[in-house]
């Protein structure tokens, strides 16, 4: 330890989104390599000598404590810990979470040091892992609500590359095997399955962590919510959601010195009649079990909603990933004038 390949991948992992902002010191630890990284790791994060890092990715987070705060984060995953290494400046981004990080490091702002904290989840109090519609995000719980975190990847084939690596390390723990299964009666096995709700998908490791993937009723939930979005619950069989993505929606600031635009995180959908834009809650849902009541917010609130016959035309940006995209929509006061001209045109 380590490979020859396994540095390779990790500087090669090693680069920031080019369309976030981050922090001096996160950017010190994006310029390291090979050796270096290793050796940072082992120096400033890593708590005990003998963990390895295994892998690396970079990834928007949220916190189950702070539902409104997206901050990029270093993830980095080792044998002992999953560590999320944080830009500093998230600690004062907002006032109500004093409580779930301590403000020690207070008096250094001044300094010539650019600090960064790093947030910590040991694998043995991992207990699920919950992956998000289309691969685009996952969900990590531990024992308390302060241990949840969402990663953002947005991209499907992060999200399963680091599930594969959580799973391989978790592979290596020691763990006392489960208490033998207490044989059940005719009327309990089959009495609690009237529940009328489908569980979602469960792998459960060997680790007794547990792995929990969207099922179709999912998708049907979300259909629903659209086809209601639509005033239209009569086109719900015909309704399919061809395309679910995790997005940022550009919004220009003009009155500042350059012109600097805002990146609001929504969620895409696109029906095969409209497009929409909602604000989903990608931390709260499913209710981890400690929660006394449910969420303060519905998971998907709709920001905007076109359809796609209005559509005027797409204009694409030529950089390469991630990709700009335009939508220029006709802006007509009455989206029905076509459809009452021709009923009043043709009478009965």
């Amino acid at each position: 330890y380590p490979s020859e390949f396994l540095m390779q991948k990790i500087t090669e992992d090693n680069q920031i989104p080019v369309h976030l902002d981050v922090s001096v010191s996160l950017q010190y630890v994006a310029g390291l390599k090979g050796n270096a990284l290793v050796e940072f790791f082992h120096g400033n994060i890593a708590e005990v000598e003998n963990e390895e890092l295994r892998h690396l990715m970079w990834s928007s987070v949220l916190f189950y404590k702070t539902p409104n705060v997206e901050v990029m984060a270093c993830v980095l995953l080792s044998t002992k810990a999953i560590y999320f290494l944080l830009d500093d400046s998230f600690i004062h981004a907002d006032e109500h979470q004093s409580d779930f990080w301590s403000k020690e490091n207070s008096d250094c702002e001044n300094s010539s040091f650019h600090l960064s904290c790093c947030f910590v989840l040991k694998l043995n109090d991992l207990q699920s892992v919950n992956v998000g519609l289309f691969d685009q995000y996952f969900r990590i719980t531990g024992h308390s609500a302060d241990h949840i975190v969402t990663c953002l990847t947005r991209d499907s084939y992060n999200t399963h590359t680091f599930i594969q690596q959580l799973m391989a390390v978790l592979s290596l723990l020691a763990r006392t095997p489960s208490p033998e299964p207490v044989d059940k009666d005719f009327y309990s096995e089959f009495g609690s399955k009237n529940t009328g709700k489908m569980e979602n998908y469960e792998l459960i490791h060997s680790s007794r962590v547990k792995f929990i993937y969207p099922n179709e009723e999912e998708i049907g939930d979300l259909a629903f919510l659209v086809a209601e979005k639509m005033d239209g619950l009569a086109n719900l069989q015909s309704l399919n959601i061809l395309l679910y993505v995790l997005v940022f929606q550009v919004n220009c600031v003009e009155g500042s010195a350059q012109n600097t635009s805002l990146l609001q995180p929504k969620t895409l959908i696109l029906t095969s009649s409209d497009l929409f834009l909602f604000d989903e809650d990608y931390i709260s849902y499913p209710l981890p079990e400690f929660a006394k009541e449910p969420p303060k917010r519905d998971k998907y609130q709709l920001a905007d909603g076109r359809r796609i016959r209005d559509l005027d035309r797409v204009l694409m940006g030529y950089q390469t990933y991630p990709q700009a995209l335009t939508f220029v929509f006709d802006d007509v006061q009455n989206q029905d004038l076509m459809q009452n001209l021709t009923l009043d045109h043709f009478g009965e």
